[in-house]
């Protein structure tokens, strides 16, 4: 079980240093984003494509 002190600094922690963002996904329409994401880290997945898409626009811009 987990105390209380230690919820209340997790939740301090998360408010602290983490953002969420959301996506929702259609079942009729995304159907095909839904199965090439299966089985994938979905976090780490966007943040590379991310970091992939920032680095284009740099050299773009070069």
């Amino acid at each position: 079980m987990i105390s209380d002190a230690k919820k209340r600094a997790d939740a301090k922690y998360k408010k602290a240093t983490l953002i969420q963002k959301k996506i929702d996904l259609n079942r009729n329409t995304d159907q095909d984003l839904i199965e090439w994401l299966d089985g994938k880290v979905f976090s780490a997945y966007v943040k590379q494509l991310i970091r992939d898409d920032i680095a284009r626009h740099k050299e773009a811009q070069q």
